[in-house]
């Protein structure tokens, strides 16, 4: 079958999606109201609340809810399930169940002042509620930061031609914001200025590659990298938003638009036929059922946890009138889905299917080999034979592209991990000493961070992660879908996701514990176990307040972080 033509119909769902879908949910559940005081005016601080132009907030709410979700999911989902199977589970979760979280999320925190979703959970469902769900937010986000440090320090040292573009858009976007953003002057000639600024900074990283010894002062060079990157978090999460993290993650979005838009057209220039089954089965022999795993394994482009977390968090303080929130929330996770599928074409189209006990070199099961590189491997061949199909560009070209797009996705995922962590800790400890400051919160996370990236430690919880994420999502629409119950809107279009999610989440926390007592983890099922207890609780603290309709509307709380 055809990519080209398959590519098309998914294209053509998620734009109607957007459009009816979304505007429904907007009118229904919302009305957003122009007039009405938005917390990055009412509470404008200068540091976290900042009004900020769609397009600028836009960018940093992709990017950051981006990372390598969209692109590492997509990719397993293919190899275990089919192409098919990952495509209709992105198509169908990302309208239904994905995008309304996300901009519910947001638009239910804009209206509490601006506090995460931790916090509103108090107004709606309890104090007892709130403090299991923000203290799990919090390791949530550590861990985040962790992994991705880790991943974004090894892929430093394994590409260091990347070196240069990394750091040097850091000081590129601290001029932006301090000479464009913060001054309000015209966005379209210094992006373009900036781009360009951008462009020469990734060819002089192909010039000066930058590579670091085997070993810095006794310690390892990913190590060395892992730690100048949790300083940068400390910057990245203390420094007002408009000087750092604003402008480079939406710097960062066009290295993500560039890279989606060549993809799209390397796909329409090659438009291979697609070599992957379509469904492997309703069972993967090493990743269990298709139901739960396959929603749990891919999360990022159909529905993530994580993205109520950065819309109830940094957006939510940066959005400057309540109409923007449909573009950002919903149209962000529409824009991420695309790209998901973009990933999930090229994983079943531009790579080679090898299902043999020895798969060939190239194919999509070598690629996906720890051995044959891994997942980020995979997605920048795959791509770069895409952008081969392009005048003037080639396979290197676009291998090298691809890269620098995942780190670029990456990064911004770890700064603003950071910063909400931060955020989560402040409203735990508010008015403590030191842990209830801005600098005190972002120290003990990056050091909590720190110590579980530097060490390894994070290995033995990782595995839990992708069902972790998928409970914040969850939790979430039992948050959302009780604050709309206080507000007297109707509440299937979240609480339906919500149970649909807790009952997946569930399932693939017991086929997890089950096969982790089975090889002897402990550790592992014992989290595993702890966090379907932990989903049962908050969901009967949920149960009176949904049935009953109860609700308490969180509209006029003024709470979080000063």
């Amino acid at each position: 079958m055809n990519s080209l033509w398959i590519g098309g119909l998914v294209a053509a769902w998620l734009v109607v999606g957007y459009r009816w879908y979304g505007g429904r949910i907007a009118r229904r559940l919302i009305g957003p109201d122009d007039a009405r005081a938005v917390p990055s005016r009412s509470r404008a601080d200068g540091v976290d609340f900042h009004a900020t132009r769609t397009p600028v907030l836009f960018g940093h709410h992709f990017s950051s809810i981006a990372g390598a979700g969209p692109i590492v999911g997509p990719l397993l989902g293919v190899l275990y399930f089919g192409w098919a199977a990952a495509l209709g589970w992105i198509a169908l979760g990302s309208v239904f169940m994905g995008a309304v979280h996300d901009y519910v999320s947001l638009m239910a925190s804009v209206r509490s002042g601006g506090v995460s979703i931790g916090e509103i959970a108090e107004t709606t469902l309890g104090r007892r509620a709130r403090l299991i769900l923000s203290v799990f937010l919090w390791c949530t986000l550590v861990m985040v930061v962790a992994v991705f440090g880790v991943i974004t320090a090894q892929t430093l040292v394994k590409e260091p031609g990347i070196v240069v573009p990394t750091f040097g858009l850091i000081l590129l976007a601290a001029v932006f914001g301090a000479g464009v953003l913060r001054p309000g002057r015209p966005l379209l000639p210094f992006t373009l200025a900036a781009l360009g600024a951008l462009a020469a900074l990734v060819w002089l990283g192909t010039l000066l590659p930058i590579t670091l010894p085997a070993t810095v002062l006794g310690v390892p060079a990913a190590t060395c990298w892992f730690w100048v990157l949790m300083v940068y978090c400390v910057l990245a999460s203390t420094l007002p938003v408009w000087l750092l993290l604003q402008p480079r993650d939406y710097l960062s979005t066009w290295i993500l638009y560039l890279g989606i838009g060549g993809g799209v057209l390397g796909l329409i220039a090659l438009h291979p036929d697609l070599e992957a089954p379509a469904f492997t089965g309703f069972s993967s022999p090493t990743q269990g059922p298709a139901w739960p795993m396959l929603c749990v394994m891919i999360a990022c482009g159909a529905i993530s946890g994580f993205h109520s977390l950065v819309a109830g968090g940094t957006t939510s303080k940066q959005v400057s009138r309540e109409s923007d929130g449909l573009r950002i929330g919903f149209g962000a996770m529409i824009l991420e889905a695309g790209l998901a599928a973009l990933v999930v074409l090229i994983a079943a189209g531009a790579l080679r299917w090898d299902a043999g006990a020895s798969p060939a070199a190239g194919s999509l099961q070598q690629l996906m080999d720890p051995a044959g590189g891994g997942p980020i491997v995979a997605f920048a061949t795959g791509f770069g034979r895409l952008t081969d199909a392009l005048p003037g560009l080639g396979a290197s070209v676009g291998l090298f592209f691809g890269i620098l797009m995942i780190n670029a996705f990456v990064i911004t995922t770890l700064d603003t991990s950071t910063r909400l962590a931060r955020f989560v800790l402040q409203e735990l400890a508010r008015g403590a000493p030191v842990v209830g400051t801005r600098w005190g919160a972002t120290l003990v996370t990056v050091l909590a961070a720190g110590w579980l990236g530097a060490s390894d430690s994070y290995h033995r919880i990782w595995p839990v992660f992708g069902a972790s994420n998928q409970l914040v999502a969850a939790l979430s629409l039992l948050v959302v879908t009780s604050w709309l119950v206080g507000l007297h809107k109707p509440r299937a279009a979240t609480l339906v996701p919500a149970l649909f999610m807790l009952a997946t989440t569930i399932g693939a926390l017991g086929w997890q514990c089950a096969g982790f007592l089975r090889d002897g983890e402990g550790l592992l099922a014992g989290i595993a176990a702890g966090l379907v207890a932990m989903a049962l609780f908050l969901a009967w603290e949920a149960r009176g307040l949904l049935i009953a309709g109860r609700g308490t509307a969180a509209s006029g709380r003024k709470a979080g972080p000063a």
